[in-house]
């Protein structure tokens, strides 16, 4: 029967459940690779055709609609300048919320440690390798230098070594970050526990894990919960095998939007 729901399935069960109290449901997306095509160039991502508009849609009717990136604020608020979308930039060390902007109080203690990692990099060996300064975090991109990659994994750790900053994988790419509790699992958790409905998450990469193990906790407790992974050519197996749903790309979280948004 066209529209009908299974029980056993738990897409169907949280579209059901979001239908039914879309002011109390609370959904969460990734940017890159989510939201947007990945890019050899982060600099030139941009939202597929229709997404920004489709965050829009839901923010002004669900509890609360987030994109959460290890991208600057900066960054995100130029792709997505609507106050009703809250932006969690940096895994959560800057966050802006009805349009007010905070900081984790650790990210500005870090900025000059990031500083001199930006410059370690820079006087490095690497080649053809992006150095990508977000101010309280730096990215390694090695996309488009690919045999680099035992490169870049040498010299993070070196940096991480000389500077205090943690070492995080993600695609073709090295991430160092202040070493503070803050991940998109600590972010998943603060949204969640502002409203009391379903719970969704749409990611894929490494660092969405840690929001999918939070989701996986709340069903655990009764909460209705969906992850959803979104598969590309350089999406982990690790992130489809966590989740409840894998999307086609960023097209297919385009069709969940709708699909969430009927």
């Amino acid at each position: 029967m066209p529209g009908e729901e299974r029980p056993d399935d738990p897409v169907g069960v949280f579209v059901a459940a979001v239908r039914a109290n879309r002011p109390a449901s609370v959904l969460a997306l990734d940017f890159d690779g989510t939201l947007a095509e990945m890019v050899e160039d982060p600099a030139v991502a941009v939202p597929l055709p229709g997404a920004v508009a489709a965050v829009e849609r839901a923010a002004s009717r669900w509890g609360e609609v987030a994109v959460v990136s290890g991208r600057p604020l900066r960054f995100l608020e130029g792709h997505l300048p609507a106050p009703e979308v809250t932006l969690v930039g940096l895994y959560g060390l800057e966050i802006r919320r009805a349009g007010s902007v905070s900081e984790h109080p650790d990210a500005a203690a870090w900025r000059a440690a990031v500083g001199r990692a930006v410059e370690l990099a820079r006087e490095s060996s690497l080649e053809r390798v992006g150095i990508e300064s977000k101010g309280a975090s730096l990215t390694l991109h090695y996309r488009t230098a690919r045999d680099q990659a035992p490169a870049v994994e040498e010299v993070a750790r070196q940096i991480a070594a000389a500077t205090g900053l943690l070492v995080r994988p993600a695609k073709l790419s090295i991430e160092l970050h202040p070493p503070t509790s803050v991940d998109k699992g600590t972010a998943m958790a603060d949204l969640a526990s502002r409203h009391p409905g379903p719970v969704g998450f749409v990611g894929d990469d490494l660092g969405d894990l840690p929001a999918f193990g939070v989701l996986s906790g709340l069903r655990s407790t009764g909460r209705i919960t969906l992850a959803a992974a979104v598969i590309g050519a350089e999406t982990p197996a690790g992130v489809t095998a966590a989740a409840d749903l894998v999307l086609d790309g960023p097209a297919g979280v385009l069709d969940l939007l709708d699909r969430l948004d009927q």
